[in-house]
């Protein structure tokens, strides 16, 4: 099985416990509006409106579709930037195995492997191989999820899957399909279905003011995992928005948090019953 792999990071601290390879997947069915990564939301279509832009000629065209040399590239980000597409031709098709390859490298530093994206679930087949060939290996596996993908449906995902870490971007479902052109039924349909099975690792809500009630959206959130929390301890992780790597207009129009706003966040989350409430 094969995927498109965006990137991959030898050594993360932030992408579950632990020290962790993560591997970032192209392509996501949400479109969210504060999207800290929006260049692995859409495929590239081989424009080539990147290919005067990259300084090292790491982008090039091949038989009539864009290539990319990774031993070239800088990683400065120019081709993206100038992609009308908002996708990123610095991505390779690479099988589980090429994959483990890479995560080998690092097997002596690190606890487990990471899949994230744009949204991991976009590439069921492979992850299924991944992850089963990372814990025959002995590392623990977490994916990273926007929660639109019926994992009830895939025992032979979940079998191999470690954990969940699943963002709720809001609660209420009109608010939800502005904020990411998609319903959250299936969010809200995964948080008790992995709870229940002892799969949820983390929940996240990232905090933009005046986007969504984010109070609604953590109190029931905890309401509806409360009584699973004893199953598997559940992280809950507010993370403020930042106009960092996002599209001109989020950095134009969307507003930062206020410290006040997310501890304020945080105590009402400890207080419906988590014990592990983080802000970033």
């Amino acid at each position: 099985m094969e995927a498109l792999v965006n990137k991959i990071i030898p050594f993360s601290s932030v992408d579950g416990p632990g020290n962790r390879t993560a591997i970032f997947l192209q392509g996501c069915n949400f479109d969210c509006r504060y999207c800290h990564n929006p260049e692995t939301i859409h495929l590239c279509i081989g424009c080539g409106s990147c290919l005067a832009h990259c300084p090292t000629g790491a982008i090039f065209q091949k038989d009539g579709q864009i290539a990319y040399d990774a031993a070239k590239c800088v990683f400065c980000d120019v081709c993206f930037k100038h992609c009308p597409h908002g996708s990123s031709p610095r991505v390779r098709r690479m099988s589980a195995d090429q994959v483990m390859e890479e995560v080998r490298k690092n097997c002596p530093f690190i606890r487990g492997i990471t899949v994230s994206g744009g949204e991991c679930t976009r590439w069921p087949g492979f992850l299924t191989e991944l992850l089963g060939k990372a814990q025959a290996e002995g590392l623990d596996t977490l994916l990273d999820s926007n929660g639109s993908y019926d994992f009830e449906q895939d025992p032979a995902l979940l079998a191999v899957t470690g954990g969940v870490m699943l963002d709720v971007k809001a609660w209420d479902e009109t608010q939800h399909i502005r904020l990411t052109g998609q319903s959250n039924a299936m969010v809200k349909k995964n948080l008790l279905f992995l709870a229940k099975h002892g799969k949820l690792e983390e929940v996240r809500t990232v905090v933009v003011p005046d986007q969504f009630d984010a109070e609604q959206t953590v109190r029931e959130t905890c309401r509806l995992l409360a009584p699973w929390l004893s199953k598997r301890p559940v992280r809950y992780k507010i993370i403020c928005y930042r106009p960092m790597g996002v599209r001109a207009e989020a950095r134009e129009t969307l507003q930062v948090p206020s410290v006040e706003f997310l501890t304020k966040l945080r105590e009402l989350a400890l207080g419906e019953g988590f014990s592990d409430v983080v802000i970033i």
